[in-house]
């Protein structure tokens, strides 16, 4: 007796909206094989391509699989069911900015570029020095491409910040922050240049259709896409107005953020289908996950929905309910199951490389959760820290989270607060502890204050640089083991390929360089070996001809 495989089962069940029921699908992916035995699952590929979801002030409970019963949001609900459902996710901030600098490098706030949102003080913009999972892949040979809210200024093409420069081969969406706040908007970027509208265009669906047509292109190459949903974020605007909602005995805010959740649920679906009918999903990864806690903007109110679930808080909180994300991961190749492991999402970058086969860079605050995915021991961890400079800390270690309050911040006094909770115990963050611990809560305080600071890195991956006589191709070894048999190339837009020498290795920390003739455009090469597997790098040469430079 043949048996569906189980892509067939996973692709038949999210390919389409009008989903059969998930009881009824439940039961043929149990099916037993010959013999009485159950098929294992095909095993996840050695280049998977990568959907990165990220929803935007979407709360923990907003999801049918983690208890919503108001808002339908079935297709993610499947998603959770066929993959793996992280129960303790957090976010990198309970705000936007830090959060994505947070997912993108894989630093915390104590240490990342970004800490803090416009309106609360200066934003940083992220810089050559940040290495996001984007630019890691792009060095890897993935393709790739941003589509939505990228929320770091300034909206200056050819900037250090700009998507492009920091890994995304395609964008298209808002740069700075406050602009993605308009889903009907008088213009987008697409790439460097600006996309003038009428202000009649439903921003994310321009978004969904430029994601579809990524992950359609024909392309052999493995691809990475980040899709930044601006759902469902403040103010509650979507197309169609509030559809099912509309009847229901809600504020109009109310009614029309269920909605903006329900057709992110229905943009995930779409974005599955377009993988199972190009044939993609069985090498495909999808991770959805959130920015922070729900908002309470503009009319909404997430008690209605239990945004937050069981947890205290929501957006711009640093109590559970602020920085408690849904977290799913979902891909053929991986056992399903809900698990219970506390994650963040500056664990994102390191479990990407290591899904690709990439060495994961050195000094990161994420760490890999590749082996926990496969069914493995979670990978060793001290803390989680959260940092809101000048307002609010947070620090978790193991069941027992402290959270610091600067002077007059929510309610504090002029000397500050602080909170201990043990969130075994008390998940809902009730009972203060920290006048029976004070001794405990300033060691927990101490650990806090060394987890911020400068940031850790190592460089990483090729720079080029050229001065018109000659062009320096160097590579960084900004990962925790030696490149063996390290070799550059050049390979120049006509003509051969120009090899430079070959070094034995470079270990951790180290640099390789080498010098070629001047060119202003081809590509460069590198080649290594780390960890038993030959890696190749390659980044195109874009530097500024001799007249640009003369005029400089």
């Amino acid at each position: 007796m043949n048996h569906p495989s189980r892509r067939a089962l996973v692709g038949g069940a999210l390919a389409s909206l009008a989903l059969p029921s998930l009881a009824s699908a439940q039961p043929a992916r149990a099916a037993t094989g010959p013999g009485g035995t159950v098929p294992s699952p095909p095993s996840l590929s050695a280049r998977p391509n990568f959907v990165v979801v990220l929803a935007d002030d979407l709360g923990w409970g907003e999801l049918g699989c983690q208890g919503q019963r108001l808002i339908h949001t079935p297709n993610l609900d499947r998603l959770a069911a066929e993959g793996v459902r992280f129960e303790a996710a957090y976010s990198g901030a309970p705000l936007c900015a830090p959060s994505r600098s947070a997912l993108l490098t894989g630093l915390h706030a104590g240490h990342g570029t970004v800490r803090e949102n416009p309106e609360g003080g200066t934003q940083h913009s992220l810089t050559e020095a940040d290495l996001t999972f984007a630019e890691l892949l792009q060095l890897a040979g993935y393709r790739t491409a941003c589509i939505g809210k990228w929320g770091f200024g300034p909206e200056t093409p050819g900037q250090p910040s700009h998507p492009n420069r920091r890994g995304f081969g395609s964008f298209l969406g808002y740069i700075e922050h406050r602009h993605a706040h308009q889903y009907y908007p008088s213009y987008l970027w697409d790439n460097g240049d600006r996309l003038d509208l009428d202000g009649t265009v439903y921003a994310p669906d321009l978004f969904l259709e430029r994601a579809v047509e990524f992950v359609r292109d024909p392309a052999e190459r493995p691809f990475l896409l980040y899709f930044a949903s601006t759902l469902p974020h403040s103010p509650s605007v979507v197309a169609g107005g509030a559809g099912r909602y509309q009847d229901e005995p809600w504020s109009g805010p109310n009614r029309r953020h269920a909605a903006q959740v329900s057709r992110l649920d229905a943009d995930v679906a779409t974005l599955v289908r377009a993988l199972v009918d190009s044939g993609r999903a069985d090498r495909t990864v999808v991770l959805f996950t959130s920015d922070n806690g729900p908002h309470s903007e503009k009319g909404v109110t997430p008690e209605l929905f239990r945004g937050s679930g069981p947890f205290r808080g929501d957006k711009r909180d640093l109590y559970e309910g602020g920085i408690r994300v849904p977290f799913l991961v979902w891909s053929p190749g991986l056992p399903a199951r809900v698990e219970s492991t506390p994650v963040a999402s500056w664990d994102v970058l390191p479990t990407l490389a290591d899904l690709a086969g990439v060495p994961v860079p050195a000094r990161l605050d994420g760490r890999s959760l590749a082996g926990l995915l496969r069914g493995g021991p979670p990978p060793e961890r001290g803390y989680f820290v959260w940092n809101r400079p000048r307002k609010i800390q947070a620090i978790r270690r193991g069941r027992w989270k402290v959270i610091r309050f600067a002077p007059g911040i929510a309610g504090a006094g002029p000397g500050g607060r602080v909170e201990l909770y043990d969130l075994d115990a008390d998940q809902g963050e009730r009972t203060d502890l920290s006048a029976r611990w004070p001794v405990f809560t300033r060691a927990m305080l101490g650990e806090l204050d060394r987890a911020i600071g400068p940031d850790p890195r190592l460089p990483y991956g090729l720079r080029i640089d050229g001065d018109g006589e000659r062009l320096t191709v160097t590579l960084h070894n900004g990962s925790a083991v030696t490149w063996h048999e390290v070799r550059l190339e050049l390979e120049p837009p006509q003509g051969e390929r120009v090899r430079g020498p070959e070094v034995a290795g470079v270990p951790p920390g180290a640099a390789w360089s080498a010098d070629f003739p001047p060119v202003t455009g081809g590509r460069v090469w590198a080649t290594f070996r780390a960890q038993g597997r030959r890696h190749t790098f390659r980044r195109r040469i874009r530097l500024p001809s001799p007249e640009r430079r003369a005029q400089r």
